[in-house]
């Protein structure tokens, strides 16, 4: 995946549309917590297990794979606005983790770092 031609996409697209004049970063957050939310609503009542067994189930992963797609346009939007580099922005979190959750004590442990004992 090229990040770079995709953003370059999707600013083409708002450009061409003349819809940078409502991608503020406040609506683009704002959009993207509500693209989320729609991703969310998918598997708000499904057990643990159905939401393992969901990709057995085409029309719900069509679904699925809508609002991801929506959560990643919006996120890229919002980078895009606000000049930041989403590959080093992950890089750098990946990073930060491993250092806040060490194997010896994340391993197989779901309680968060700060909230240990």
């Amino acid at each position: 995946m090229n990040l770079d031609q995709i953003r370059r996409k999707l600013a083409a697209f708002a450009r061409a549309r003349n819809w940078d004049q409502f991608h503020t970063p406040k609506n683009l957050s704002m959009a993207l917590a509500a693209e989320a939310t729609e991703l969310l609503e998918i598997f708000q009542w499904l057990t643990d297990e159905q939401s393992k067994v969901i990709v057995d189930n085409e029309n719900e992963m069509a679904l699925v794979r809508q609002e991801i797609a929506g959560v990643f346009i919006y996120l890229t939007r919002l980078a895009d606005k606000l000049d930041v580099d989403i590959e080093k922005a992950v890089l750098d979190k990946i990073e930060e983790n491993e250092k806040k959750y060490p194997i010896e004590l994340a391993k197989g442990n779901a309680t968060k770092y700060n909230r240990r004992d």
